[in-house]
């Protein structure tokens, strides 16, 4: 009854209860983001939801999008702002996708949602990590996040979708805030989430 029914009801919950308690967060960070990206706050990507649908999945804007003499964007590390920096390595990039949870498109917890073009390379095992929503978080994020190979990764959210429930939700949203307020495991530009963003080798899929 809760992954088919209450679930979704908490999942409203957290995200309205997020949008009320941090709205000040919000408020700020797109100040800050609309001086050093030049007015541009947000960043969409599409990604593949529940059964491999796609959905545009909304993040704040960590890089800003300076370019060289030749007109081509430079280096990402060259285009990682401090504001950015910072939103990172707090998860603050992550805030709104509690909009995608508003809408359906995803859950408070969850596989991470990736990259389309990779949808054709996954063994049949790791295709049920798409049985479910994709998630903010998930076992694999408590788990190591990017220390993490990709199919230790993978397993993770297979198993996660076999054992999914109230309970295991609540524990990993308890162990997300705490790796929020002590992010041991993070490399900063390099979190599972913001792998996806640069690109992920079709080999390691696999593996």
């Amino acid at each position: 009854m809760y992954n088919y029914f209450f679930k979704r009801i908490l999942d409203i919950v957290i995200s309205v209860l997020v949008l009320i308690v941090l709205f000040p967060v919000f408020i700020g960070v797109i100040i800050a983001l609309l001086i050093v990206n030049d007015g541009k706050v947000f960043f969409t990507q599409t990604r593949a939801g529940k059964n491999g649908v796609l959905f545009n999945l909304i993040k704040f804007k960590s890089m800003n999008d300076k370019k060289d003499k030749e007109g081509f964007l430079l280096k990402d590390t060259d285009r990682l702002t401090k504001t950015g920096q910072f939103i990172r390595k707090t998860s603050i990039d992550e805030l709104p996708q509690v909009f995608n949870i508003l809408k359906g498109d995803m859950s408070v917890v969850g596989p991470r949602p990736l990259l389309p073009e990779y949808l054709p390379y996954y063994t049949d095992h790791h295709k049920m990590r798409h049985n479910v929503k994709p998630g903010i978080t998930g076992l694999a994020q408590v788990s190591g996040r990017n220390t993490l190979k990709f199919s230790q990764r993978f397993n993770l959210d297979v198993e996660y979708v076999k054992t999914r429930s109230f309970f295991l939700d609540i524990k990993i949203l308890f162990k997300t805030f705490l790796k929020v307020i002590s992010p041991s495991d993070i490399q900063l530009g390099k979190k599972l989430s913001d792998v996806d963003d640069v690109g992920v080798s079709k080999g390691l899929i696999k593996r």
